[in-house]
């Protein structure tokens, strides 16, 4: 019998990965056995020694980063996502936007921690695409922005929780950028109101896998293949060659 497969993979995946494998399962008879965080941070460990047969990636930029040190096979982009803002729903919300929530002085801030979770990333290049077409609304987002989750010592979103839902709801913060992905799910909390961000404002955040071993290259395929990918795009991300929402 085929041993189970080892994969690490971005925590943003958590919601998709579990029907991913149990068909991946059904089909091949083989396990798969998941530890999720920040990719980032994933990365590092395995730059470090840790044996991994799969690394899923909420960015290019890490398996590549393997890749060239010679950890792993092959990389592959598998599956898209976007940015939106979700915020405490209440009357101080009436008449404003997705932008002029972000910029309110009354609403605190919270995002993802860049370096170590792409989220962050993502985050900061769209603070630059803000920057370029508001002078100073940039520099503001980036000063006021409270980096709480996604970093080596940021506090864990309690297990069955989103971030945005639980650090709104647990008054951490009033206002936080996160995955589109997770958009459906947050606006069934009759607490949270949750925006869209105009494409032309908006980063593509791209997924990618590294197949670190030739034991992975089965699971790989089948993320890759049109069963997998409708199960990805189920589960609120959009196709490998997708053109990004407005």
């Amino acid at each position: 019998m085929t041993k189970a497969i080892k994969v690490l993979a971005a925590g943003s995946l958590r919601r998709a990965w579990a029907p991913l494998c149990e068909a991946f399962l059904a089909q091949t008879g083989i396990k798969v056995v998941t530890e999720f965080g920040p990719a980032g941070l994933l990365r590092e460990r395995i730059e470090k020694g840790e044996k991994t047969d799969l690394f899923a990636s909420a960015n290019t930029t890490h398996p590549l980063a393997l890749q060239q040190h010679g950890k792993a096979l092959s990389v592959e982009t598998f599956c898209g996502n976007s940015l939106c803002v979700t915020a405490r729903k209440g009357p101080d919300l009436e008449k404003l936007n997705w932008l002029s929530v972000l910029l309110d002085p009354r609403f605190r801030l919270a995002t993802s921690t860049p370096l170590s979770d792409p989220s962050g990333d993502y985050t900061w290049k769209m603070f630059e695409q803000i920057e370029r077409r508001h002078p100073d609304a940039g520099a503001i987002l980036r000063n006021k922005a409270l980096r709480l989750v996604g970093g080596e010592n940021s506090a864990k979103v309690p297990e069955g929780k989103l971030a945005a839902e639980w650090l709104i709801c647990t008054g951490q913060a009033d206002v936080f950028i996160g995955y589109t992905s997770y958009a459906t799910l947050l606006r069934e909390n009759d607490e949270l109101e949750v925006f869209n961000i105009p494409a032309d404002y908006n980063v593509r955040a791209s997924y990618a896998l590294a197949t670190c071993t030739g034991k992975a290259k089965p699971l790989a395929d089948f993320i890759l293949s049109e069963t997998g990918q409708h199960i990805l795009q189920n589960a609120g991300f959009c196709g490998k060659h997708a053109v990004m929402p407005d």
